[in-house]
């Protein structure tokens, strides 16, 4: 048998799109305002969106060129994958920003600031999105969406007190996106959940209900995925930048295994005890096999080597080979070049 192959969201934007990642950007208030806000400004022309619907069909046809089984659309009219969802619920103000210290007081980001109650406003930034892709990929394409807690990590809540109540309310606005998601056709919605990683007592505490909240209603012919990786680097080959606990997933495993129906692990950049697999009974994993913060290209042994000895502790049948997460940091050629040696990899399996 052969593993599928997918990617977890983020592929490396072409030069011509009008809109730069987040992580290329400075934390500074003007900074957000200038490269952030006004990135996304310039991507609401029609102009804009013309370039970004060719972007959006070339980086879904790069992934399947290099075997990618189940392609997403690359996030490439997001300026940040967060704050984008963001500005089509009720209660974000992103032009009062909020200072906050981040990433374990590592800087200071000015951020959109939560200010009244989340609510959806009934109008889907996504649906489009994922049209788009979709038509491109001539196959089904995979979308994806900040889930309540990493939402509530990337904002300054100046509103509510309790923290579980906010993740309830952002559940409920993103589970209006879902729904419009799965009612025009989409049949993979991959909800993204970094912070389960760093933060696994408040993940165990309302997260995981949260995220659970997010697929409410959901019909059974939509596979409901979440993505929770370890932590993004500031830049690429940076070495050093901190990680989640490794003992985050062991911790989580149990409580969020079958809440949905596939699981997306990191593992390429540092690779997970085998004790905790076997936790794992009900959901598919997502398992990352190729890092997407340094520069070295794993080879098709390699991957196929760790690949055999994962699934010695998880049935063939129940297991994906993708990336550890975003590949934005890599450009194009690196990015075309591990993909194509995970797919060689996976397929050959």
């Amino acid at each position: 048998m052969t593993l599928t192959t997918t990617c977890i969201g983020a592929f490396p934007k072409p030069g011509y799109v009008p809109i730069s990642d987040w992580f290329q950007t400075g934390h500074e208030q003007e900074d957000y305002t200038e490269n952030v806000m006004r990135g996304w400004e310039r991507g609401q022309t029609p102009e804009a969106t013309a370039l970004l619907d060719r972007a959006t069909a070339e980086v879904v046809a790069d992934q399947i060129a290099c075997g990618i089984d189940l392609p997403t659309d690359g996030e490439v009219r997001r300026e940040n994958y967060v704050h984008y969802q963001c500005r089509h619920f009720e209660g974000f103000d992103f032009v009062n920003l909020t200072p906050r210290l981040v990433r374990n007081g590592a800087y200071t980001s000015h951020l959109p600031s939560i200010r009244g109650p989340v609510r959806a406003r009934g109008d889907s930034v996504l649906v489009r999105d994922w049209q788009v892709a979709e038509r491109a990929a001539g196959r089904p394409v995979k979308i994806t969406l900040p889930g309540p807690m990493t939402i509530t990590d990337t904002t300054a809540n100046l509103h509510y007190d309790d923290p579980a109540e906010l993740a309830h309310d952002l559940a409920r606005a993103l589970n209006t996106e879902v729904l419009a998601l799965a009612r025009a056709g989409c049949r993979h919605i991959q909800i993204d959940e970094p912070v389960f990683a760093r933060k696994p007592d408040q993940a165990l505490a309302f997260g995981i209900d949260a995220l659970s909240r997010c697929f409410d209603g959901v019909p059974p012919e939509v596979t409901r995925v979440m993505h929770m990786c370890c932590g993004y680097p500031a830049r690429l080959d940076d070495t050093d930048y901190p990680k989640a606990d490794p003992e985050s997933y062991l911790r989580i495993a149990e409580a969020v295994d079958g809440i949905v129906d596939e699981i997306s692990l990191e593992d390429a950049h540092r690779h997970n005890p085998d004790r905790l697999f076997p936790l794992f009974t009900r959901s598919r994993l997502i398992i990352g096999f190729v890092t997407i913060a340094s520069s070295r290209v794993e080879t098709v042994d390699e991957i196929r080597a760790r690949i055999d000895e994962v699934a010695r502790h998880v049935p063939p049948e129940r297991l994906i080979a993708a990336p550890d997460c975003g590949l934005g940091f890599l450009g194009r050629d690196l990015a075309m070049q591990k993909l194509t040696h995970l797919c060689r990899a996976a397929h050959s399996f």
